[in-house]
């Protein structure tokens, strides 16, 4: 069972979220959407606990990584980052013996690391992509329709009721948007983090080539230099979209 479900399960998560609907109703909040502040309220502190889990082991062990859901787009990501990851593993072995490979083969941590980045990626994409599932943003719309209608000929005793059920849509539109935001921002760094993973073995590929061929005197350091950097910009990136992300879908309210 993954951690977010262990968290979905926690009775103070769901004893949390019962008591915030259930203030959100003792103060005339229409029932709808006294249900959805609770259920917001839920998830929130599921997301939350499931990327803060084991307390101190998390700053100091390797951060949780949450699963990521089959057939994904992120999925598919993640895999062609890992499968670039194994050429790379597979060109510096056969690299034995040449001049460059003890420069090629200091990379390896840089590239494992960023591996180690697009799984944990992947698996807040996929999280995301489960919170978005329990949204229906078409119905959304079409209640706000419906109730802005109503509304317009409404009675002032009921205006009122119906002014706290169009608060409560806008609400639950607003987290989805939110919520898709940060999916889309995270499904993008992971496409140009693999794409990068992808290109650094290709490049790699030419500077062995131009190096066993070549007599100029930097012997494709230089080459590599830039390689090098272009990988630390790609992995620094990265951790910054990731600390992003949890910061973010930590705060949803």
């Amino acid at each position: 069972m993954s951690r977010f479900s262990e968290e979905l399960r926690d009775p103070w998560g769901l004893l949390i979220g019962a008591t915030a609907g259930g203030a959100a109703w003792a103060v005339n909040v229409h029932p709808v959407g006294a249900a959805f502040v609770g259920v917001t309220v839920w998830l929130a502190k599921s997301f939350a606990s499931a990327w803060q889990s084991t307390g101190g082991e998390s700053r100091t062990d390797e951060p949780v990584e949450l699963p990521v859901a089959k057939g994904s787009p992120e999925e598919a990501w993640l895999r062609r980052g890992e499968r670039a990851a194994k050429n790379f593993g597979d060109l510096t072995a056969s690299m034995r013996g040449q001049l460059l490979l003890d420069r090629i083969a200091a990379m390896r941590p840089q590239v494992d690391d960023t591996v180690a980045t697009l799984r944990r990626l992947a698996g807040q994409a996929s999280v995301t992509g489960s919170a978005l599932a329990r949204f229906d943003p078409r119905f959304l719309q079409q209640e706000r329709v419906r109730l802005a209608r109503a509304r317009e000929s409404a009675r002032p005793e009921v205006a009122g009721e119906l002014d706290r059920s169009i608060a409560s849509l806008e609400a639950q539109q607003e987290v989805y948007d939110r919520l898709s935001a940060t999916r889309d921002r995270v499904l993008a760094r992971l496409e140009s983090g693999a794409i990068s993973l992808e290109g650094l073995v290709a490049r790699v590929v030419e500077v062995s080539a131009m190096t066993a061929t070549s007599t100029a005197a930097d012997g494709g350091t230089g080459a590599l230099d830039e390689l090098t950097s272009e990988l630390e910009l790609t992995r620094q990136s990265l951790h910054e979209v990731e600390e992003a992300t949890r910061h973010d879908l930590g705060h949803t309210p």
